[in-house]
């Protein structure tokens, strides 16, 4: 099947052959009739497979031309990066089309979001605490939405957006339809679907969870982090991994990796989490994309849903805490049907976390030897270290320490004894002068 044959319109069809799209994927091909009936739907696909097109064709097919200010489409996504990318590819769409297509997110100043917003917009892609403060001004409205499009839900109630997805979810018209897009479903999520959708239609490609074909996996043991380090700069010492996502946990261990690589290899590398303006993290990306820098470090938010093109390898510093995590890592490469390769790093307390992920996609992971070349090393993170049962030692026989104090001989003026009032010095004096006071006393 190609595009033609899904009964686009011409805008569509000269816009996807000028960015050399053909042929629809399985997702593509299954959705559009279905999302075209005006049905609430549900998407479940691996990453990488599509499903931005998927919703986005249907939408815009359906989209008529209007004058109006307030938007007739609504996308909700998770994260400053995802709007960028959402917005990208509804451009790249609407190349000919007269379609005015806003991104609002956190982060950057708020009032040039509610010029454009309020200069009017036909599909509007929102993070969630951004949309429910715009829509708490008098800028926008959103009882013009016609359709809902709730992409990568489960990581917005990962990151506590929950309410503020409700909130908006109450200033929608209740005639709408609802869509869902995700390439894992949580039991969180499938309640939300059955109080927020009606008798929703669910698309499933393939068995939830399962990575992509096209990606080799396989894993280490490594005993601690800095270990990790070693076997990181062993690993890109190999020039074939010309395109690398390494993944780690926090804000804080990204730096310290970036830290502690970045002089081995210098401008080759770059760093990209939260604490990172929303410039420096536009920037970063643009140079990892055009290869200025061949090393992307980075925590989880941009796991989900951006698209790098070429990506050869994503390096997990750490396993994730949740199978969906993983797949999505993962899923940054093998894009497109090219290959890709994804490496892990285990160690002895993240094997449960490992074997819940295998389970998951019932396939095992094929565990390497560790590199003999590769050091392994001493030095250990704070919460790497054996717990202190005690905050201090009891069991120590505590001895009264000696004065270390040196004698020092008193100045002359300090050496004066004090020989009291008037009465201690003249005794005489002092007995006349309290029989004055009691005869005075009596008077």
């Amino acid at each position: 099947m190609n595009f033609e044959d899904l009964n686009l319109s011409k805008p569509l069809l000269n816009a996807l052959s000028d960015i050399g799209y053909m042929n629809p994927t399985p997702i593509q091909e299954k959705a559009f009739p279905v999302i075209m009936s005006g049905r609430d739907v549900v998407c479940i696909a691996q990453t990488g497979t599509g499903k931005t097109f998927a919703y986005l064709l249907p939408l815009l097919r359906s989209l008529a031309y209007s004058e109006q200010r307030q938007p007739r489409i609504l996308i909700v996504v998770p994260t400053r990066e995802l709007v960028l990318q959402v917005v990208t590819e509804v451009e790249k769409l609407t190349t000919y089309m007269n379609i005015r297509c806003q991104g609002v997110y956190g982060g950057v100043n708020i009032n040039t979001q509610k010029e454009s917003v309020y200069s009017g917009v036909d599909v509007l892609v929102a993070t969630p605490g951004r949309l429910m403060d715009l829509a708490l001004t008098s800028v926008l409205r959103l009882r013009s939405v016609q359709k809902l499009v709730i992409d990568e839900v489960d990581e917005m109630f990962n990151l506590g957006f929950r309410t503020q997805l409700t909130s908006v979810i109450g200033m929608l018209p209740q005639k709408r339809q609802n869509l869902l897009v995700s390439a894992t479903l949580s039991e969180d999520v499938e309640k939300f679907i059955k109080d927020v959708f009606y008798d929703p239609f669910k698309i499933e490609v393939i068995s939830r969870g399962t990575p992509l074909e096209k990606i080799t996996q396989k894993a280490f043991h490594v005993s601690n982090f800095y270990t990790k380090i070693n076997l990181l700069e062993h690993l890109l010492a190999d020039k074939t991994l010309s395109k690398i996502l390494v993944f780690v946990k926090s804000r804080k261990l990204a730096d310290l990796l970036y830290k502690e690589v970045e002089a081995k290899f210098p401008d080759q590398i770059d760093v990209i989490h939260s604490n990172k303006s929303q410039p420096q993290r536009i920037n970063s990306v643009k140079q990892f994309e055009d290869g200025t820098h061949r090393v992307l470090i980075a925590t989880d938010i941009i796991a989900r849903g951006l698209d790098i093109k070429d990506i050869t390898h994503v390096i997990n510093m750490d396993t994730p805490d949740s199978p969906g995590d993983y797949i999505h890592r993962i899923g940054r490469t093998g894009r497109a049907d090219k290959a890709g390769e994804a490496i892990t790093f285990v160690n002895e307390e993240e094997q449960v976390l490992m074997e819940e992920i295998e389970k998951m996609m019932n396939k095992t992971i094929p565990l390497e030897m560790f590199p003999e070349e590769v050091a392994v090393s001493p030095r250990l993170l704070e919460d790497e270290k054996d717990p202190v049962l005690f905050d201090k030692n009891y069991m120590k026989i505590h001895t009264k320490k000696k004065s270390g104090g040196k004698f020092h001989e008193k100045k002359e003026k300090n050496k004066k004894v004090n020989l009291g009032g008037p009465s201690k010095r003249n005794p005489r004096m002092g007995s006349a002068a309290n029989k004055r006071n009691r005869k005075n006393k009596y008077k």
